[in-house]
C-alpha cells in the first residue's frame, strides 16, 4: 500500500509570522481606517550606544512638551523679525579665538558673507575653498551668527571658508536665499575651479545647498566638488515619516506643527513647497557631486536624509550616509566636543580631502 506523500507548505518569514500572530491575537497598536497606527504612551531611556556626553545631556534635559512647542509661533511679520534679530548675535571675536581661526565680513554681489580662515591651512586644502550655507528654518541664525558652523568646519579641516548670509523671510522669501547663493557661487566661478569648492551646511542650510546645486545644474554651472548636507531640510512638507515617529523625541525640532511648518509657509511665500528648489529632494539628482549626508535616530529629519540619500544613489551618486546613535537634529553642532560632533567632523574633513581637486 503506498503511503501519500507529506503535503509541502509554504515558508512563512519569521516577522510576517509574528505580524499575523499579533493581528489575529489583537495588536498593541491599534490601525486606523487611514493607514495610520495609534500608539500608548511610550518610555524612552537615554540611548546606551550613544557617547557619555550625550547620554548625559539627554538625561538632563526634560521631555520635550508637544503641546507647548505647538503654541511658540510668531503671528505677525513684525514677531517674525524679533525672533530673526535675537537670534543673529554673536561675538566674531570670540568664536574667532574659540575655534583658532580669522573672521572678516565682507560682501560679494550685493550679499554679505564671511570670510573664515583656520590658524593652519591644511596642506591638501592649499586650493580649496567651503562655501558654507546656515541653518536656522530659513528664517533664523543670520548675521553674524550664520558664521558658526563655517568656523567649525574650517577649524577641523584646515579649510578656507565663505560663509553666505542669505536674505531671509518675512522681508525676503523664497527664491531670494537660492538667488543669494548663486550670485556668490557664480562670483567664485570666475577664479576658481568648481571641483575646488565643497558646498553645504546644516538643516535649512543643508536644503538649500542641494536647492542651489540643482539651480547650478538649470543654469548649466559646473558643479561643486562636494556636498556636506547635515541633517538637511530637503522636504518642507509634512511629508516624511520622522516627523511624526520622532516628533516629541527629537528635543531640537519637536514637532512640526509649531516653528517649523509656520517657518515653511513663511519661507515658500505661497510656492509649490514641492518645488525642488523649496524642496530639494523632489528634484532630479543626476549629474550631483559626492554628498556627505548625517542624520541620528532621533531627527525629525532623519527620514528627509534617508530619502535624499536614496535619490542620490538611485542617480549614480557617490552618497555617504552617516547616522548616529540617540543624536537628535544637530545636535553635533550643539553639543561641541562630544565623541559624536568630533566624529562628524572630521568625517567632513576626510570627505572633502578625498573630494576635492
Amino acid at each position: 500500500m503506498k503511503r501519500s506523500s507529506p503535503r509541502t507548505l509554504p515558508v512563512v518569514p519569521l516577522a510576517l509570522s509574528l505580524a499575523l500572530a499579533f493581528t489575529v491575537a489583537g495588536a498593541p497598536a491599534a490601525a486606523q481606517e487611514s493607514g495610520s497606527w495609534s500608539i500608548g504612551e511610550r518610555i524612552v531611556p537615554a540611548p546606551a550606544g550613544a557617547s557619555d556626553a550625550l547620554r548625559s545631556a539627554l538625561s538632563a534635559t526634560p521631555a520635550p512638551n508637544v503641546a507647548a512647542s505647538k503654541q511658540q509661533t510668531p503671528q505677525s511679520d513684525e514677531q517674525w523679525l524679533v525672533m530673526q534679530k535675537a537670534t543673529a548675535n554673536a561675538n566674531l571675536d570670540q568664536l574667532a579665538s574659540g575655534f583658532g581661526v580669522s573672521i572678516e565680513k565682507d560682501e560679494i554681489e550685493g550679499v554679505t558673507v564671511y570670510r573664515v580662515a583656520p590658524g593652519k591651512v591644511h596642506p591638501r586644502h592649499t586650493d580649496h575653498l567651503f562655501l558654507h550655507v546656515h541653518g536656522g528654518g530659513y528664517v533664523l541664525n543670520g548675521g553674524d551668527a550664520s558664521v558658526t558652523e563655517a568656523a567649525m568646519v574650517a577649524s577641523r579641516a584646515g579649510i578656507m571658508a565663505l560663509s553666505v548670509d542669505y536674505r531671509m523671510p518675512p522681508e525676503h522669501p523664497f527664491p531670494a536665499a537660492v538667488e543669494d547663493v548663486v550670485s556668490v557661487y557664480k562670483h567664485l566661478l570666475e577664479n576658481r575651479s568648481a571641483k575646488s569648492v565643497a558646498i553645504g551646511g546644516t538643516s535649512a542650510g543643508g536644503g538649500l545647498s542641494l536647492a542651489a546645486v540643482h539651480r547650478f545644474i538649470a543654469l548649466g554651472l559646473d558643479v561643486p566638488g562636494a556636498i556636506y548636507a547635515g541633517t538637511p531640510w530637503a522636504d518642507l512638507t509634512k511629508t516624511s515619516d520622522s516627523l511624526f515617529t520622532n516628533e516629541g523625541l527629537d528635543r531640537i525640532l519637536v514637532t512640526y506643527d509649531g516653528f517649523l511648518g509656520a517657518a515653511a509657509r513663511l519661507y515658500a511665500d505661497g510656492h509649490d513647497m514641492k518645488d525642488p528648489l523649496i524642496s530639494p529632494v523632489y528634484g532630479d539628482f543626476e549629474g550631483f557631486p559626492p554628498t556627505y549626508l548625517i542624520t541620528g535616530t532621533r531627527d525629525m529629519f532623519l527620514s528627509d536624509t534617508a530619502r535624499t540619500h536614496r535619490k542620490l544613489r538611485a542617480a549614480g551618486v557617490v552618497a555617504d550616509l552617516h547616522v548616529y546613535e540617540g543624536v537628535a537634529h544637530a545636535d553635533y553642532l550643539i553639543l561641541v566636543g562630544s565623541p559624536e560632533s568630533e566624529d562628524v567632523f572630521a568625517e567632513v574633513s576626510a570627505f572633502f580631502k578625498t573630494h576635492l581637486e
